[in-house]
């Protein structure tokens, strides 16, 4: 056995071993095989696919390569969620202390911006003093104490996905469904968990573009999950604009923060949370149905427990809650900039990967992995889909600390939106669920 001949294989669309697999992904962590062949087989997976057991071998092998959180002790549900990525997306800063506020633990390893996507990681460090490189020791032991945790990846954990995915971020591979299940399942089966609940984006911001992709992707990460014997549901949610009404990390952690204090939100980011968070507390035994769900979630939002949960966890982890809520002063940028519509109509289309690559341009992501992130820049969304505009009215707001960059991008960033005289209807939310069940539109659950 040797990593040429598996190269060779894969190249010509056979199935691999077990031990194939194994051998090859054992030895890149060794060092035993060179990126260049890593990069090879890589192209080959890319082109090629794995087929089912192919890709399930491959997760189980990610998940053995370290070591894995021990939560077993907790014989309350441990139910976690992820999201494919998308511009604006701050679900995840809501949904884990709403949920864990209802008596769900949620142990969530989170990850950094993507591309032209928004990373969880990087909007909670717009909170001074928070921490997100947790040990697996102190992510283990709050979670056990106030029942949420969202950390980044730890050395430990999974390291060969760590690696891995590194090589695929600049060999051109990221977009591997295959690739996508082992890294994404890996991780979450190391969490410890019970359950998992999965966001699968499709639209301009997303990586999968068609709703015929995503639910393939989302189709897979479900089976993975369950042949590991845990409790899944995924969300096919539309990412053809910007979820809620900011892009940025502080700008996104101000949103999520007021969502949780009053309980009001765009009615999009509303929409999402709750579905998501409802499929986490059914999944969880807290409720029997979504309407059942829905009125839990609405009461701890109401009540204010969701808020103290979500500052619990804060402060647990190093950050200053009363900085959080000075947030939008301390990262506040030095210009606002209007990007105003160029002709009267209603907004038919947004290409919202562009307007993410834009956001990178800011300074709101990484084009290198050294890059700084600035925390006080973004957009707020004025218009939307189906929304009337009049020319020279704003379609968004930029939030720059750079003049000239940000003049540049208002330059350029209207081109993001198509503007026609018909009115579009407004579109859905969300597509499908995929659970235990199969796959059914959403709203045939009666939501």
């Amino acid at each position: 056995m040797n990593p040429y001949n598996i190269i060779k294989e894969k190249r010509d669309g056979k199935k691999l071993s077990a031990d194939e697999l194994a051998y090859i992904v054992d030895g890149y962590i060794a060092g035993s095989v060179p990126d260049y062949q890593m990069s090879a087989f890589l192209m080959a997976v890319l082109f090629r696919g794995l087929d089912f057991e192919e890709t399930a071998e491959l997760t189980r092998i990610y998940l053995d390569s370290g070591e894995q959180a021990d939560l077993f002790d907790i014989s309350a549900p441990k139910i976690d969620k992820h999201s494919t990525g998308g511009v604006g997306d701050k679900v995840s800063l809501v949904l884990a202390p709403l949920v864990a506020s209802c008596g769900v633990y949620v142990p969530m390893l989170s990850g950094r911006g993507l591309g032209h996507t928004g990373g969880t990681l990087d909007k909670l460090e717009s909170i001074p003093g928070y921490r997100t490189n947790l040990t697996l020791d102190e992510f283990e032991e709050q979670v056990r104490r106030i029942g949420v945790a969202i950390t980044g990846q730890t050395e430990t954990l999974v390291p060969a996905d760590k690696k891995i995915y590194a090589l695929r971020d600049v060999t051109a591979t990221v977009e591997s469904k295959p690739l996508i299940c082992a890294s994404i399942m890996s991780k979450k089966l190391a969490e410890g968990i019970d359950g998992l609940v999965l966001d699968v984006k499709a639209g301009s911001g997303s990586f999968t573009k068609t709703i015929e992709d995503a639910l393939e992707l989302a189709e897979l990460l479900v089976q993975v999950g369950k042949q590991h014997n845990k409790k899944m549901s995924a969300l096919l949610t539309n990412m053809s604009q910007p979820l809620g009404r900011f892009v940025g990390n502080a700008l996104e952690t101000v949103e999520a923060r007021d969502f949780l204090k009053t309980s009001r939100a765009a009615q999009d980011l509303y929409d999402v949370t709750l579905a998501l968070s409802s499929c986490a507390l059914i999944l969880g035994g807290i409720a029997k149905s979504y309407p059942e769900a829905k009125k839990i979630l609405t009461q701890k939002l109401t009540d204010g427990s969701a808020y103290r949960k979500f500052i619990e966890m804060v402060e647990a982890q190093g950050g200053d809650a009363k900085k959080l809520e000075k947030l939008e002063e301390i990262h506040r940028a030095r210009y606002i900039i209007e990007a105003n519509s160029p002709k009267s109509g209603f907004v038919e289309d947004i290409d919202t990967e562009l307007i993410g690559m834009f956001a990178v341009e800011l300074g709101a992501g990484r084009k290198r992995l050294e890059d700084k992130i600035d925390p006080a820049v973004g957009f707020e969304i004025l218009k939307k889909i189906g929304d009337y505009t009049k020319t020279g009215e704003p379609l968004l707001l930029i939030y720059a600390n750079d003049k000239a960059k940000g003049e540049k991008i208002r330059e350029k960033i209207t081109y993001a939106y198509t503007i026609s005289s018909i009115r579009q209807k407004t579109p859905d939310t969300i597509f499908y669920i995929i659970n235990e069940k199969g796959r059914t539109r959403w709203e045939q659950k009666g939501n």
